[in-house]
């Protein structure tokens, strides 16, 4: 599972990082950051599920 953010979509609103904390980060400058390995527990991968598509500029978007 890999997570993909389009820089050009990412407005740093934090939703993502609100459901998914342990996946996403966001710096001072309002930079998306996601931790390279998604780890394997069913649970944080829910997560990272919904995250994306709670993501209201739509600019995540995932690799299974």
């Amino acid at each position: 599972m890999k997570v993909t953010v389009d820089r050009g979509l990412c407005d740093g609103n934090g939703v993502c990082m609100g459901i998914a904390p342990d996946v996403y980060d966001i710096d001072d400058d309002l930079t998306l950051h996601i931790v390279h390995e998604i780890p394997d527990d069913p649970a944080i991968r829910a997560q990272v599920r919904q995250s994306i598509t709670a993501c209201p500029v739509l600019a995540l978007s995932l690799k299974e």
